[in-house]
C-alpha cells in the first residue's frame, strides 16, 4: 500500500477505533480494543520519521495523527478513571448498574424533601445519609420511569456521589454541591452545581 492509501486506511480505522472504545466503555466489550490501537500505532510509526514530499499528503498526515493523539490520551484518561473506580462525567448508571447482583427493591415513595426545583444539597457526603438517599430516590424513580434496566446499589451509588462531592468541593473551592437528575436518549444522569 501506498501512503496515500495508508492514510485512507488511518482516517477509517480512527474512526473504528473510536467505535470500538465506546462499546467497551458502556460496557459492550469486555476488553479495550488495544490490538486495533497497535495496528494503527503500526501505521503512524511508519511515516513518522519520513519526509513526505507532497504538501497535501503531509498535512493530513499530520492532521490524522493529531487526531488521534487527542482520542488516545482521552481514552487513557477514561481507561484510568474507570480502574480507579472514578465515573468521568457523572454519568451515573453504566458505572452502578450491575446484572450480576439484584436490584434493590424499590423504595416507598420518599418522604424526605428536596428543595423546590428538585435539586439535592450535599455538603458532607459522609454525614448527610437522608439527603443521599433522597437523592438515590429520586434517582431509582427516574430510572423507572424511564424503563432503564440494570440494578443500583445504594452503597455503590452512595460512594460515587460521595468521591464526586468530595473531587469538587476541592477542585472549586465549593461550600456545597447541588444534584439534580437529567434524562437525555432516555438515560438517567446526575447533574452538579457547585454551590459558593
Amino acid at each position: 500500500m501506498g501512503l496515500g492509501e495508508d492514510l485512507e486506511w488511518l482516517a477509517q480505522g480512527i474512526r473504528q477505533l473510536q467505535i470500538e472504545w465506546e462499546k467497551f466503555f458502556s460496557g459492550i466489550e469486555r476488553k479495550p480494543p488495544n490490538e486495533a490501537r497497535d495496528r494503527l500505532e503500526a501505521v503512524i510509526r511508519r511515516y513518522a520519521y519520513t519526509e513526505i514530499r507532497n504538501n497535501a499528503e503531509r498535512f493530513r498526515y499530520q492532521s490524522l495523527v493529531s487526531r488521534y493523539n487527542t482520542f488516545n490520551e482521552l481514552w487513557n484518561k477514561r481507561l484510568r478513571a474507570r480502574e480507579e473506580g472514578r465515573v468521568v462525567g457523572l454519568h451515573v448508571p453504566r458505572a452502578l448498574a450491575s446484572a450480576a447482583t439484584p436490584a434493590e427493591p424499590a423504595p416507598p415513595p420518599p418522604t424526605r424533601a428536596a428543595n423546590p426545583s428538585g435539586e439535592v444539597r450535599i455538603a458532607q457526603p459522609e454525614r448527610e445519609q437522608e439527603a443521599m438517599r433522597t437523592l438515590f430516590d429520586q434517582f431509582l424513580a427516574k430510572r423507572k420511569e424511564t424503563g432503564e434496566t440494570g440494578a443500583v446499589k445504594f452503597d455503590a451509588f452512595q460512594k460515587l456521589v460521595s468521591q464526586q462531592t468530595s473531587r469538587i468541593l476541592a477542585d472549586k473551592g465549593a461550600k456545597a454541591v447541588d444534584f439534580r437528575l437529567e434524562t437525555k436518549d432516555g438515560k438517567v444522569s446526575l447533574k452538579a452545581r457547585v454551590v459558593k
